[in-house]
């Protein structure tokens, strides 16, 4: 493979996980359709998710499970074997505890970051929905990547592309319901959602994770190739069901909150005076006409 015909693989890769994610943002921003979210503050967002989040939240992963490694290693045991990344229980561990928790706490704080321009309460799903497209969409991307050097380039993007109808969607919808909570507080003046909504966050990622991870339960549990096997296709469908429904719910959300007091919107945003064509009255009436006879 030369190094020109591995730039273009690579800018391949790159386009086919970006573009699905954009078109996602594209659709879930029609859902506002009072007052729409402006592309500006909406890629800024994206690109917060895709190129700080995903990073940081990264970081931080390896450094827990470093010291967590560390710990159990130091203090070997059953009560410290799920802090060990090495092991199975601390792979499962990072993926049902750890990734939810971190990636969603930096995904909710580029909500936080944009929330000085939110006017109504749908501004927060629809901003976080952007946040958690571009995380997904870079993480994406990256796993594409370890896929096309590892098998190439069809591997890589047949795995892009199913990311794409899967996790990307629930790392967008997540990030968008936690927008919604937040911006029930902010705009709409209710107490107490944003954790609850950032809990909710974390628990649908822990949920999705855990029916992606199906055929690995199983194996640990000591069920056969077959039934691993048949889990892993099982689960690859139940993932996509279960990013389609959360995306749908968040268009729902955003229609249902789209419009001024909306769920407790801020009473000083009012529509704009609808334009009518100004009535001409006469200076003078006219007279009646009489026919001469």
């Amino acid at each position: 493979m030369s190094d020109i015909t591995g730039i273009e693989d690579l800018i391949i890769l790159l386009v086919a996980s970006l573009v699905p994610a954009l078109a996602w943002l594209a659709w879930v921003r029609q859902g506002e359709r009072y007052s729409t979210e402006g592309w500006g503050p909406l890629l800024s967002s994206f690109a917060y998710g895709a190129l700080f989040a995903t990073f940081v939240a990264g970081i931080f992963e390896l450094i827990i499970v470093g010291v967590g490694t560390a710990v159990s290693q130091k203090y070997p045991g059953p009560e410290t074997l799920f802090l060990n990344g090495n092991s199975s229980l601390g792979a499962f561990f990072l993926v049902l505890i750890i990734a939810p928790f971190v990636e969603e706490a930096f995904k909710a704080a580029g909500v936080v970051r944009s929330a000085a321009g939110f006017r109504l309460v749908a501004d927060g799903p629809v901003v976080g929905a952007a946040v958690g497209l571009g995380f997904g969409f870079f993480e994406t991307f990256l796993y594409g990547l370890g896929a096309f050097f590892a098998g190439g380039l069809l591997a890589g993007i047949l795995l892009i592309v199913l990311r794409s109808v899967s996790s990307v969607l629930l790392h967008g919808s997540t990030t968008s319901l936690f927008g919604y909570g937040y911006a029930q507080e902010r705009v709409g003046g209710k107490k107490g959602l944003t954790g609850a909504y950032y809990l909710l966050a974390v628990t649908m990622h822990a949920g999705f994770n855990a029916l992606a991870s199906l055929g690995a339960i199983l194996a640990i549990l000591g069920y056969g190739t077959t039934y691993v096997n048949d889990a892993t296709i099982v689960s690859l469908f139940l993932v996509i069901a279960y990013a389609f429904a959360a995306i749908a719910h968040v268009r729902t959300v955003i229609a249902r909150s789209d419009f001024p007091g909306a769920e407790g919107g801020h009473p000083r945003f009012r529509p704009p005076p609808v334009k009518t064509r100004a009535k001409i009255t006469p200076a003078v009436a006219p007279q009646p006409v009489t026919r001469r006879r």
